[in-house]
């Protein structure tokens, strides 16, 4: 099966099969969703009937995913880049048109810096990190939460790591930008009205390119997306208002 590619507005990439969810499925916004858990939670949640609206920055890799997705008339791949608020905002304007509020929110995209001392990290690659994985999660929460609001409904997931509870030699970047992400979650949850959530979630240690960055050949020891993703996804799914500011493991 072929994915379609359209344009909507500007140079924002669009990858759409159609209609919506029915049958009582959640709409699952994921961003960064072209690989890694990112990939393979929108593969698990494809499978169980719920409609998955991805983002990346990669809009090869969105044409692959929209293939491998159950039911691919039901989901929307959006070229985004997080880091920009801009770009964040077109997001919300075309998930709005094409599908409406999400159900759930899975502030998935991250990255990590090279394996080095805090004092032999370069500035741009210190910068790539809290760029991505802290602004980029805010700009996601600044253009969504006012959509979820008017109906006080809405689970928001943000990706955290054992990492952001803790700390480690050569990755004190990536560290620093989870702890942000604990910080935030948990400020944010004071802010939001009964009925909605935000969760900072500890995915566990799973093989990702992220991780053999870190690990090296080491990394392969543990387990793959896919089998992950099946826990993750139940959990997510799972969530509610009870949950909001909550630290989670998957």
């Amino acid at each position: 099966m072929t994915a379609a590619a359209a344009v909507a507005g500007s140079s924002f990439g669009l990858v759409n099969r159609g209609g919506g969810g029915g049958g009582g499925a959640k709409k699952v916004l994921i961003t960064g969703v072209s690989r890694g858990l990112g990939r393979a939670l929108a593969v698990e949640l494809a499978k169980r009937g719920h409609t998955v609206i991805g983002c990346s920055r990669t809009q090869d890799k969105l044409n692959a995913l929209i293939s491998d997705l159950a039911s691919s008339d039901r989901h929307l791949l959006l070229n985004a880049d997080i880091r920009s608020d801009s770009s964040v905002a077109e997001l919300a304007r075309v998930v709005m048109e094409k599908k409406g509020v999400p159900d759930i929110i899975v502030n998935n995209a991250g990255t990590i810096n090279q394996n080095n001392k805090i004092w032999e990290v370069p500035q741009e690659e210190f910068d790539a990190v809290i760029d991505t994985n802290v602004k980029g999660a805010t700009n996601v929460l600044r253009h969504f939460i006012p959509l979820m609001l008017p109906n006080k409904q809405g689970i928001i997931v943000n990706m955290s790591s054992g990492w952001g509870r803790s700390g480690a030699a050569l990755v004190a970047p990536y560290c620093a930008s989870k702890w942000a992400i604990e910080g935030l979650s948990r400020s944010v949850a004071k802010e939001l009205p009964d009925g909605m959530a935000i969760i900072a979630l500890n995915p566990g240690v799973i093989h990702t390119d992220m991780l053999s960055s870190c690990f090296g050949t080491s990394a392969s020891l543990y387990q793959a997306p896919d089998t992950w993703a099946v826990k993750a996804a139940t959990m997510i799914l799972n969530l509610t208002g009870a949950d909001n500011g909550a630290s989670l493991t998957v």
